[in-house]
């Protein structure tokens, strides 16, 4: 039966808006009118959840924003795992989710969900209707629940990794969130110094006839140079930045840079490992779900955001779809980590595929987790020391002709 969102108005006055299911939009209206409203709008939750419908099709969620977040998706997946494990039927657990919804954009996703499921479709296809919600990996799971008749265990475990996911997300960011902040405060402090507090005391001794100290010469001439060129340099540096945003969206030029980073000292192991992590997890989720090898590989691989570790996932699913082992094929591929070909080839061994990869993805995730408290505990106090020494040097250069007055009044 579809669903229709509503405004309609009751005797006092009071606006109400919701989701309602009935055959026509005539029959809608008529239910309404029976609870004693007044409708005013009644439309097709699908056309709403398109913001109105502009011809675009399911992609295009309201107001042209994502209507979950990753941490929103997680959360409502495990309550959907919730109550389909329990045994309620997949149309009533929607219902539920719809009644339960915090704004009127996610009531009418899944209303439309809703909607899709209760007209015959299914759940998974329904899915794929919302790319920009639901990824291609989230789909294929739902799709080997729907096909094994264990939905409610499979989007427990899709919930799993979606939580599991944002929380390394989380720590990574975390880690790195300090040293942003002291490297941007640092960098105002100095820009302040440089550009206020030099000239200002460097006025004091423009008169004068001796010779300045050479650190002062050298601090005035960098003052002078970020007063009068301050802004183009910053002007410089935000074109360089959208020059290059533009750039990355060639694939070519993304590919080159994406496979510069993996070789950078240190960003490169975590670049590898976060996605290496992610690759494996998805992998684990894939095939325990009983998606075929070859499918799993390639969504696995849509999962990665680095273009050259994607590539060299492609390339690993070449070799599989013509007969070669996953442990072989990934282990032809450098710049996946070794951890990740030996857990499968032990999985291979020993008929346990999804475990070992999940066991991999686990290691592997850790091993980023470590590695980023470590760069972030080492960098946290080399800012703090850098920033004091370039402080000191800005503090003497202004000092020094201070103290060579004195000692000439003495």
């Amino acid at each position: 039966m579809p669903a229709y969102t509503f405004e309609a108005v009751d005797a006092n006055g009071e606006t109400h808006k919701g989701v309602i299911d009935a055959d026509t939009a005539r029959a809608a209206r008529g239910m309404l009118r029976a609870r004693s409203l007044v409708p005013l709008a009644v439309e097709p939750a699908a056309q709403s959840a398109q913001g109105g419908g502009g011809g675009k099709g399911l992609n295009v969620t309201l107001w042209g924003g994502r209507v979950f977040s990753a941490t929103a998706l997680g959360v409502w997946t495990r309550q959907l795992a919730g109550l389909v494990a329990a045994g309620m039927p997949l149309e009533r657990a929607l219902s539920a989710l719809a009644d339960e919804a915090e704004n009127d954009k996610l009531r009418n996703l899944v209303a439309t969900l809703r909607s899709e499921v209760n007209a015959g479709s299914a759940f998974a296809r329904a899915l794929a209707q919302f790319p920009r919600e639901f990824s291609t990996s989230y789909s294929a799971v739902v799709a080997a629940g729907e096909q094994s008749g264990q939905l409610g265990t499979v989007l427990e475990r899709l919930a799993d990794d979606l939580e599991g996911r944002e929380a390394l997300r989380n720590k990574l960011i975390a880690a790195a969130l300090y040293p942003a902040i002291v490297t941007l405060v640092a960098i105002v402090i100095v820009v302040f110094l440089v550009s206020y507090v030099v000239p200002q005391v460097a006025g004091v001794f423009e008169g004068s006839e001796r010779a300045l100290p050479t650190l002062t010469v050298i601090m005035m001439g960098i003052s002078a140079f970020v007063r009068a060129w301050g802004w183009y340099v910053l002007a410089v540096l935000v074109l360089g930045v959208i020059c290059l945003v533009i750039a990355r969206r060639q694939e070519s030029v993304r590919l080159r840079m994406d496979a510069a980073v993996l070789r950078l000292p240190v960003l490169g192991r975590l670049a590898r490992g976060f996605n290496a992590t992610r690759f494996a997890g998805t992998l684990a989720m894939l095939a325990g779900s009983g998606v075929p090898i070859l499918r799993a590989l390639q969504t696995a691989a849509e999962t990665l955001n680095n273009r050259a570790l994607r590539e060299d996932a492609l390339d690993a699913l070449v070799r599989v779809r013509e007969g070669a082992p996953l442990a072989s094929a990934l282990a032809s591929k450098k710049r996946f980590p070794p951890l990740l070909s030996m857990f499968a080839r032990l999985g291979e061994q020993t008929g346990q595929l999804p475990q070992m990869l999940q066991r991999a993805a686990d290691q592997l995730g850790a091993e980023v987790q470590r590695r980023a408290m470590s760069l972030a505990t080492v960098l946290e106090p080399l800012l703090i020391v850098g920033m004091g020494l370039i402080v000191m040097l800005i503090v003497l250069a202004v000092l020094l002709p201070i103290i060579q007055l004195n000692q000439l009044v003495t």
